[in-house]
């Protein structure tokens, strides 16, 4: 959709970005393969990684997926008792054009994983769109991603 080189450009303006692919491709497993004892090591990693950033101070984006209102919901509780209230980033693309941007990737690192049509379709009949009754919330359009895409 766009999440992960919109994630690399508030990297590079200084955040710290959490990826579960990054660190799953660190620690040598595939994303779409790792078994669910590592993507548990990950999350609790990722999360506990989280919350000591935040409470440093320092900007995190995280560069999920974010599919279901509980995941968001789990990710935001983790922020509460510092009194940190997230904004999401929700990147509003075609299937059509998540399937072509699929199609040109690689497969050559984390942020170029391969997805097969299954697995996009799966993806898309299991994704809750977030709603700004779960907190603040950005709205990317159909060039998301990309410097100077619009926003609504």
């Amino acid at each position: 959709s766009g999440k992960s080189t919109y994630a690399a450009t508030l990297e590079a303006a200084g955040m710290v970005r959490l990826s579960f692919d990054v660190e799953l491709w660190r620690r040598g497993e595939r994303p779409l393969t790792a078994s669910r004892a590592m993507l548990l090591a990950v999350d609790a990693d990722l999360k506990a990684r989280l919350v000591a950033l935040a409470g440093e101070g320092r900007d995190v984006v995280l560069d999920l997926t974010f599919a279901t209102r509980a995941i968001r919901a789990q990710w935001r509780a983790l922020l509460e008792p510092l009194g940190l209230v997230p904004e999401t980033v929700y990147f509003d693309v075609p299937p059509q054009v998540l399937a072509e941007r699929l199609r040109a990737r690689a497969d050559s690192g984390a942020d170029d994983v391969v997805l097969t049509a299954e697995q996009l379709a799966r993806h898309l009949a299991e994704f809750e769109p977030p709603t700004p009754q779960e907190g603040p919330l950005r709205i990317l359009g159909r060039n998301a991603g990309e410097p100077g895409a619009p926003t609504r």
